[in-house]
């Protein structure tokens, strides 16, 4: 369920890792009706480590989402900086994050990932909601095109990295459900946003969940799509259209409202524009990136330009102009 008491659009942020923690880390300052639901297929680094021996869900990318929405105070803060705190030692802590070790502790003393990450986001008084997609650890596989051949990569870890066109994505098991408050939180959202993020191993998940996708159907929400800065591996070879049509593709036809893009990391505008008008969508184009630094996200930059798509105040298309 979304948050309750809270001013601003009910908002429901998909994805994982990096990407997601940028989202959230500009929604804080739009809205307090927020709710984070995030892949569970990480299988690398401590989360891999953590998810091997204990059998747990990997809690990396939730520990990056509970500190997105740490309270300001000093308090929150503190608690952010401990969440994020990885051990550097010759032994087996070695690059364990404590958030990490925090997030495994609750849930098994209160098996149930819903109520320990709760337990959390009240510890941290984080403004906002974090939810696994899956109460079931998942696995990722991909079908990649490499120098001619096709070759099948399983792991997430493995596929985020591995050179070649990703052609498919698949996740097991394919019997794992979708957490029930996640789809609550999706029918009573008046936006469902997606991205930025790496495209197949932490946006596309959630869409190739069918009951995420029947949700959409029926929900209320708009979707926002918001574009990378800059392509990885798993997306060297696609345009920013491609993204749009892969989105479509994979969500069965859902086809955003409104693409947000920063007008610096698009190569092919018109490419992008004819991307946003065959499905019917808007593109906003501002400057989201931190000065400086054009591959990583401004919060307050990103914020403004989240406010605007959701308070509707966009053309068809919106251009800014040339960007820092």
């Amino acid at each position: 369920m979304l948050p309750t008491g809270a001013r601003g659009p009910r908002v429901v942020a998909f994805g994982g890792g990096h990407g997601l923690y940028a989202t959230l880390s500009a929604l804080r300052h739009v809205t307090g009706n927020l709710t984070a639901v995030v892949t569970v297929a990480d299988d690398g680094g401590s989360s891999g480590r953590l998810r091997g021996e204990l059998g747990i869900l990997p809690p990396g990318d939730l520990r990056m989402a509970l500190s997105a929405l740490c309270d300001d105070g000093e308090w929150g803060q503190l608690w952010r900086d401990v969440l994020q705190h990885r051990f550097e030692t010759d032994g087996p802590l070695n690059n364990h994050a404590t958030g990490n070790l925090l997030i495994a502790s609750l849930w098994n003393l209160l098996e149930d990932p819903v109520k320990g990450l709760d337990v959390v986001g009240r510890l941290l008084e984080v403004k906002g909601r974090v939810l696994p997609l899956s109460n079931s650890p998942m696995e990722i596989e991909a079908d990649i095109v490499d120098n001619g051949h096709t070759k099948v990569v399983r792991g997430q870890s493995r596929v985020a990295v591995a050179p070649g066109r990703v052609e498919r994505v698949r996740l097991f098991p394919s019997t794992a459900n979708v957490n029930p408050e996640v789809l609550e939180a999706i029918e009573e959202a008046d936006w469902c946003v997606f991205g930025p993020g790496s495209w197949y191993t932490s946006v596309v998940p959630h869409l190739m969940m069918p009951e995420v996708r029947e949700g959409l159907g029926k929900s209320k929400a708009q979707i926002l799509l918001a574009l990378n800065l800059t392509n990885d591996v798993e997306t060297s070879d696609m345009s920013h259209g491609d993204h749009i049509r892969s989105f479509v593709s994979y969500s069965g036809g859902i086809k955003p409202r409104i693409v947000v893009a920063d007008p610096s990391a698009i190569a092919d505008l018109d490419g992008l524009d004819d991307a946003v008008k065959n499905h019917g969508s808007k593109l906003l184009l501002r400057q989201v990136h931190q000065v400086g630094e054009r591959a990583v996200h401004d919060p307050l930059r990103f914020a403004a330009a989240l406010r605007d798509a959701f308070e509707g105040t966009i053309t068809d298309v919106t251009r800014d102009a040339p960007s820092n």
